[in-house]
């Protein structure tokens, strides 16, 4: 039906008479027609603009959320070790950090009238066309019409593409953001978000990178520098193909600030001829293997997943200094022992109180290409050899049974096991020594007393002592044998310096704890350090091992009287291990407030040519490392704890659990002290 019988079909209905001449029919026509197509025409442009539009409009509510952030690792005192970031490298300042110059700067460069309209300049962009329609003189010099505001729109909610869709939502998006935050509001989101060149975004990480301090440290002239980047960060970069751009456009930022009235023409002149220096920061990790040993722990131990876009500050108990020494003395030592067969060495340093690391060295260098220097040796499995005596030694002399004063057989035995080869252990020089008490095999690391005590004592009893302690990688239990007393049971150094700090805390154990504290990006503590303490060991007989290891006499048998092993005026407890096969090489000593381990080898396994403990290897590690971090503090002791004794029993004076003494058989004639063969 036509338009016309429709109008005429109306008129009948209402009973009035049809009479309407051709002229007049023609004329109806045209004008219905007219209005048909207008109106379809807005119902279908408000139904385009709908679907285009408003149903895919972005909640901007979001403007509240943060951008990706990146997560920066610190040391102790501050200094930056790492961030970690996806894509966007941006570290949040809030707006009073921001400042002023660089605030001025940016408003006279991008939106002038910034303060005074509702989130459009309809008179910047008529003059952003004029200008680029007849007066711009190269494809570098295209001015935008786009507010502030709108720029922070496309920056969180939009992608690049210039469309007219686009720009509808960003005029309507930028609308909405004027009325839900103030003029302040959207600027400091604009500094954390605007990008100033490849991965660097907002102002703090952009002064980071072109002048190598903090957005609030920069002068006038670096600010009217960084303000002019965000309207083309790859064309003005000062790394890019043509640096002078970057000269060319602070100049017209500079101007700019003189047409907005932030500058007179005389500030302009001093700061167009003010020198800037620009670096090419690229940040070096610092500690890396105890970045990313942080990066685990924070994921798997405190539970915070995608942590290289939450903008946190994880100020961990890293001491750079600390971790810089060991470092340079990790690879001079290891560089002086080449000839050896050996080509890798770790260290790791912790205050035994308080379960800090203050130092993890994981290889002698993260980026070295002869071996994987990027694994982590503190934190793999590796045999201890004889460093794992002092847990088989606390549980014989805990169990009422031996004291340090019950003496042993150092001579040669063969242990028939079903099912298995003869097992015959041998000591490290391949020599004997006869009967020797308990203080002089732990002394001088014997290996058979070791063997035998752990036959009397048990194997399971020994494992489950070693879990107590904090060793996780002795399972399942039924694999080991007699062997474990030598250290053929793997242990992560990680773990042994946990268990070991028992000894320095008197029995005490302290969680290795390498997080202080953690905050957002806000700056707000969200974390803070848990130390977790538990009495694990019996006082008593932590005192009786750090007693022994601490005896220079007791290892001067095997060891001799002036070894690496001895620090001069200081109290150290300190144990050495070997395996047999030579593939691990350790040392591992402490006192009440450090502890110190360090590790030679070879990351295959493959076995040293020679390595000699006390004398070369591990040890030269950590007699310097430690050296360094007992320099100028005085000697600290371990107080006899309640329950021990000194009695001379045999001819010798020796400590005691009170009560074992009595189990102590005097031999027939007193045993001769041993000398080193």
């Amino acid at each position: 039906m036509s338009a016309w019988q429709l109008v005429k079909k109306t008129l009948v209905a209402i009973g009035r008479p049809v009479t309407v001449s051709i002229k007049t029919l023609f004329k109806l026509d045209w004008k219905l027609l007219m209005w048909s197509i207008i109106l379809l025409s807005v119902s279908l442009g408000m139904r385009w603009t709908y679907q285009n539009v408003f149903a895919n409009l972005p909640d901007v509510n979001k403007i509240y959320n943060p951008p990706k952030l990146s997560t920066k690792i610190l040391d102790r005192n501050g200094s930056l070790l790492y961030k970690f970031y996806v894509g966007e490298n941006r570290v949040w300042v809030p707006i009073n950090k921001i400042p002023k110059s660089l605030v001025e700067a940016t408003l006279a460069i991008e939106d002038k009238s910034f303060y005074q309209h509702g989130g459009l300049s309809i008179k910047g962009m008529m003059m952003a066309l004029y200008y680029n329609l007849f007066k711009k003189d190269g494809e570098n010099n295209l001015r935008g019409g786009s507010t502030i505001t709108q720029q922070l729109v496309k920056n969180v909610f939009l992608s690049d593409e210039k469309t007219f869709t686009r720009k509808i939502k960003e005029v309507i998006l930028a609308i909405e953001i004027e009325k839900k935050l103030s003029k302040d509001e959207i600027l400091e989101r604009y500094f954390n978000q605007v990008g100033y060149g490849g991965e660097t975004y907002g102002a703090e990480e952009a002064s980071l990178k072109y002048f190598g301090k903090d957005v609030w440290e920069i002068n006038e002239a670096e600010a009217t520098f960084l303000a002019g980047l965000p309207a083309a960060p790859s064309s003005y970069s000062p790394f890019g193909i043509n640096p002078d751009f970057a000269y060319i456009r602070q100049k017209h930022v500079i101007d700019e600030m003189v047409n907005a009235k932030f500058i007179d023409q005389n500030k302009a002149d001093q700061l167009k001829n003010q020198k800037i220096t620009i670096f090419n920061n690229r940040p070096e990790m610092k500690a890396p293997h105890f970045v990313f040993y942080i990066k685990d722990y924070l994921e798997k131990r405190l539970g915070y997943a995608s942590l290289a876009t939450l903008g946190l500050t994880i100020k961990t108990s890293l001491d750079l200094p600390t971790q810089e020494m060991a470092e340079k003395i990790v690879k001079e030592e290891i560089d002086g022992v080449k000839n050896l067969g050996i080509s890798n060495g770790a260290a790791m340093v912790v205050d035994p109180k308080t379960g800090e690391i203050l130092a993890m060295v994981g290889s002698k260098d993260y980026y070295a290409k002869d071996i994987d220097g990027q694994f982590n040796v503190t934190t793999g499995l590796r045999q201890p050899g004889s460093s794992i005596k002092p847990i088989n030694y606390l549980l014989a002399l805990t169990n009422n049974n031996w004291t340090l004063a019950s003496t042993i057989d150092d001579g040669p035995i063969t242990y028939q096991i079903q099912g298995q080869k003869p097992y015959s252990p041998q000591n490290y020089n391949g020599k004997y020594m006869g009967q020797v008490t308990l203080r002089t095999a732990l002394g001088s690391s014997l290996n058979i007393p070791s063997v035998k005590l752990l036959a009397a004592d048990g194997i399971q009893n020994m494992i489950d002592l070693g879990q107590k302690m904090g060793i996780t990688t002795w399972e399942p239990k039924n694999r080991f044998g007699l062997s474990l007393a030598l250290g053929a049971g793997e242990v992560k150094m990680v773990e042994m310096t946990n268990a070991y700090s028992i000894f320095a805390n008197m029995g005490e154990k302290t969680e290795i704890n390498p997080v202080l504290e953690i905050s957002n990006y806000l700056g707000e503590k969200i974390y803070s350090e848990e130390t977790t303490q538990s009495q694990v060991v019996d006082p008593k007989g932590a005192f009786l091992i750090d007693n022994v290891l601490s005896d220079n006499g007791a290892r001067t048998p095997i060891f001799g009287p002036n070894s690496k092993l001895k620090i001069e005026g200081k109290t150290v407890a300190v144990k050495t291990g070997t395996t047999n096969s030579l593939k691990d090489n350790w040392c591992i000593g402490w006192t009440p407030n450090v502890l110190v381990a360090a590790w030679v080898g070879n990351n295959d396994g493959r076995p040293m040519n020679w390595v000699a403990s006390g004398v070369s290897g591990a040890t030269p590690i950590w007699n310097r490392i430690i050296k360094k971090m007992l320099e100028g503090k005085s000697d600290q002791t371990w107080q006899v704890p309640t329950g021990v004794v000194k009695q001379n029993v045999c001819g010798r004076d020796e400590f005691f659990i009170d009560g074992t003494q009595k189990n102590v058989q005097c031999p027939p004639s007193p045993i001769p002290t041993p000398t080193i063969n």
